[in-house]
């Protein structure tokens, strides 16, 4: 989904405009292709830290958050601006930082009875069905479902975030969610960004040109990683909390 700093703009330009970039998506997607393959190469890196050296992962780990969420604005902005040759390895280090803070998350699902590699496949699995089903709703909404929708999705994701920012500070302090509430919260980001990725293939071709395949693929990239982050933490909360 377009993230956040350009969501409202989104939505205001494809309230006012018919598709601007009818090849954009097709542009894009060899880009999230390999941006997932980078995040699933630094993840590969992290679970590799996770068992050989445990205590260095926690370090490494809030340093590489930090230059990811650097990365991100600095990236988006260069893309936005149509500067790909700059944008690009900037995308593609922050694709590998994804990567590698995804990896505590499938390091718990490895260890997770009930989860393992099938449940990491499953995950996997689920975004792609998730995309051609997405793309099929997507394509074909009327102007009216398309920005109904986006809105609908945009609030619902703002309120996720609300409540994921409330669950990390509640842990700092010690409390953790219960499995029950666990559950719903990840069953609705399952829900939610399901929604974001039928909203992308309707509002990223009214938003973006043709040559401005970077910031779209940037959209969907996020899409689908937060899928799978949020179909992970269900099935582990379905098998493994106490």
């Amino acid at each position: 989904m377009s993230n956040t700093s350009n969501f409202r703009s989104a939505i205001r330009q494809a309230k006012t405009q018919s598709i601007i970039g009818p090849n954009v998506i097709a542009n894009a997607l060899p880009y999230v292709g390999g941006g997932l393959v980078l995040t699933a190469l630094g993840t590969y890196g992290g679970l590799g830290i996770i068992r050989t050296n445990p205590g260095l992962f926690f370090p490494t780990f809030i340093g590489a958050l930090i230059l990811e969420l650097i990365l991100f604005f600095v990236a988006s902005n260069v893309a936005q601006k149509g500067n790909n040759r700059v944008a690009l390895p900037l995308l593609a280090t922050y694709s590998l930082l994804t990567g590698y803070t995804l990896s505590g998350i499938v390091f718990m699902a490895l260890s997770t009875k009930g989860v393992g590699i099938a449940g990491i496949g499953f995950a996997a699995l689920g975004c792609g069905i998730t995309f051609i089903a997405a793309r099929q709703i997507g394509s074909n909404l009327s102007e009216e479902d398309g920005i109904a929708l986006t809105k609908t999705i945009g609030l619902g994701v703002t309120a996720l975030i609300v409540v994921i920012v409330g669950q990390l500070l509640f842990a700092m302090f010690g409390v953790y969610t219960p499995t029950w509430l666990e559950i719903g919260i990840s069953g609705l980001g399952v829900f939610l960004f399901a929604g974001a990725a039928v909203v992308d293939f309707y509002i990223l071709p009214r938003t973006y040109s043709n040559e401005q395949y970077l910031p779209a693929a940037l959209s969907m990239y996020l899409t689908y990683i937060n899928l799978f982050i949020f179909i992970l933490r269900l099935l582990i909360a379905l098998n493994g909390r106490d």
